[in-house]
């Protein structure tokens, strides 16, 4: 049986991922979509915690996921947050009158405190209208300084500005108005031969777009709104990314990986990583602890990422950090929590089923393929979200001892569904 925090801390777990931190909220779809990944902000709860989401959590998913984590499955409680288009979620918890009904459970919870996936404005807005912390910060909260800190450094540009301070290596690139961005393209690729455009503001591969020579002067090169970031495209071997942990008095770098990517996209993670030169892994470590110390001197407490491109000569530039839980942050916990080791080999990614299926049936398949996760050896696949909209997609975080292991059991689970996405 799973213990309530030793501290007796209560955490209203927000999974804030609709936020003005990740992508311009004029995207609707783009946040909706993200959204849908929230139940797996609930393998963070214990005892007595808040889980507010903006999609309800089914109850075959709750009794998995408590199931594997030891816990009676009442002693958490869901409050979910229906999205509105163009509302960051930590807003959309007052607009749906949700306030006061927060409010009477956490007068039943001991020192309760917020712990958001995203540091934004509208979260800090909510844990004073609710009159509790923020996790991990001392009392008194996160100074806006820090705020505006968190929101700059999710940029590009914002990145681009602090990080050669740091001694952080970049692609050659520029940034500009929505309007310039023609102009800019075209400089760019006078000089290179394949430049990648990105929104300032974005998440996952959110609106990145590769242009080269021989593009036709197309929508690519219209004016656009907003700021952009253009970049030369670095021909590069793996796509890899550090995480860290800033505290009071120390920055660490919990693990790190290489990323699985779809199109400039993010598709999943595998950690350690397999294939990356000493050299490179070490230099990444270096400027993870490098931004960290520099989120710490901004007042920053929590996770972060610093995401960077290898080349085949071992080169390593960086392309953006993002100052909040990523996609591996909560991926990462669980493995920890269920294996009781903060470094097996493990990764994330999608295996596609053949047809639509049930949350049950494809926990069944799993159990029936030998590929459950089985905590007496540490190896095995959890389904680490809710059933997805379209029943077929279905995230997963596999773990083992080591590569070999880990390499086999993804094996396997592509051989049992068909194909695999990750």
């Amino acid at each position: 049986m799973v213990a309530a925090r030793e501290d007796g801390r209560t955490l209203v777990v927000l999974a804030n991922f609709v936020s003005p931190l990740t992508v311009d909220l004029r995207a609707a779809s783009v946040p909706r979509r993200w959204s849908e990944q929230a139940p797996r902000t609930i393998w963070l709860t214990r005892p007595g915690d808040v889980l507010v989401v903006p999609v309800p959590l089914s109850e075959s998913f709750c009794h998995y996921a408590f199931t594997r984590l030891g816990m009676p499955q009442d002693r958490v409680t869901a409050v979910t947050v229906p999205d509105i288009p163009h509302v960051p979620m930590a807003d959309a918890v007052s607009a749906h009158g949700l306030l006061e009904p927060l409010r009477a459970l956490l007068r039943e919870r001991p020192q309760p405190r917020l712990l958001p996936t995203a540091l934004d404005e509208g979260c800090v807005a909510l844990a004073a209208a609710l009159g509790i912390g923020i996790e991990p910060y001392e009392a008194g909260g996160p100074s806006a300084r820090t705020v505006r800190t968190v929101a700059d450094l999710n940029t590009k540009s914002g990145f681009r500005a602090v990080a050669p301070g740091l001694g952080v290596r970049l692609p050659y690139g520029a940034v500009c108005a929505g309007a310039d961005l023609p102009r800019v393209i075209d400089e760019l690729l006078a000089a290179w031969e394949r430049v990648v455009v990105k929104p300032d503001r974005s998440a996952g591969g959110h609106g990145l777009r590769f242009v080269t020579r021989d593009d036709r002067l197309d929508e690519t090169r219209r004016p656009a709104g907003g700021y952009w970031v253009v970049e030369r495209y670095v021909e590069h071997t793996r796509a890899v990314s550090a995480q860290g942990e800033c505290t009071p008095d120390r920055v660490s770098v919990p693990f790190d990986g290489e990323m699985r990517m779809t199109g400039g996209a993010f598709a999943g993670y595998r950690s350690p990583p397999y294939d990356v030169p000493d050299l490179a892994r070490a230099e990444l470590t270096e400027w993870t602890l490098a931004l960290g110390r520099h989120l710490v001197a901004e007042g920053y407490r929590g996770p972060f990422s610093l995401d960077a491109v290898c080349t085949r000569d071992g080169t390593l530039y960086a392309l953006e950090c993002n100052v909040r839980r990523t996609a591996t942050t909560t991926p990462h916990a669980l493995v920890t929590r269920l294996t009781g080791n903060a470094t097996p080999a493990w990764s994330t990614g999608t295996v596609r089923a053949d047809a639509p299926r049930s949350f049950d049936t494809m926990v069944e398949h799993l159990i029936e393929a030998g590929l459950d996760y089985r905590p007496e050896t540490g190896v095995g696949v959890i389904l680490y979200t809710d059933r997805p909209v379209d029943g077929a997609g279905w995230r997963y975080v596999a773990m083992a001892a080591d590569h070999t292991g880990l390499t086999e059991v993804e094996a396997r689970l592509a051989a049992a569904f068909g194909h695999d996405d990750g």
